[in-house]
């Protein structure tokens, strides 16, 4: 495994493929609030790559990170990719379209359990432990420490095969077409959210 840190961008001429794995890591869990401040990729070779955005106004300046994952022609894999979408989509003024989000299609596929995060997923269905104990750090400070990069690469690069695997499994039991429709509307459950219109005043619940 290679982890491959850029401040502020992407380099220019880096090309990850048609389908890029993508995380985001922030300051918390409110949008709106919490600043987002890494980006990390994979093309699902072993690599990763690990953006530390420095704090700026909004929209954030990061042209090449920005076409890469705004590119209608590349597939985005996420992890929960409603949180990771609102994220783009405030703080850098992207349309991070099309996108594949492992957790909804562990929720379609996986209804033989309520465990459908990513360590579960990678435990189960790629055989490999992940560590979390990053995940509450403090992703704002003016330098990564090495256990924050190894952490923040981990979270990218297993999304290819989890996808695959997946995949099979959505076919066998027929919700393949039902996986690709939710995924076709997160952009538009990622708009409801930054209006105001998320759990607490959700418009689909009764």
């Amino acid at each position: 495994m290679a982890i491959h840190l850029h401040e502020g961008d992407l380099p220019d001429g880096l090309d990850l493929g048609d389908i890029i794995a993508v995380d985001t890591e922030t300051m918390g869990l409110i949008t709106p609030r919490d600043r987002l401040c890494v980006v990390q990729l994979s093309a699902g070779n072993g690599d990763a790559h690990v953006v530390r955005l420095p704090q700026q106004p909004r929209p954030y300046k990061a042209p090449n990170l920005a076409r890469m994952l705004a590119d209608r022609k590349r597939l985005k894999i996420f992890h929960f990719a409603r949180f990771d979408i609102a994220a783009l989509k405030y703080w850098m003024g992207i349309d991070c379209t099309p996108v594949y989000c492992t957790k909804i299609a562990s929720k379609l596929a996986r209804t033989y359990t309520d465990r459908h995060g990513l360590a579960d997923l990678c435990r189960e269905l790629g055989g490999v432990e992940l560590s979390k104990q990053q995940q509450s750090s403090d992703w704002g400070a003016g330098a990564l420490t090495d256990a924050q990069k190894t952490y923040a690469a981990s979270d990218v690069l297993h999304l290819h095969v989890l996808k695959a695997r997946l995949d099979e499994m959505l076919a066998r039991e027929g919700r393949a077409a039902l996986a690709r429709a939710c995924f076709d509307f997160l952009p538009h459950r990622v708009a409801l959210d930054l209006a105001g219109f998320g759990e607490g005043d959700d418009i689909f619940h009764h």
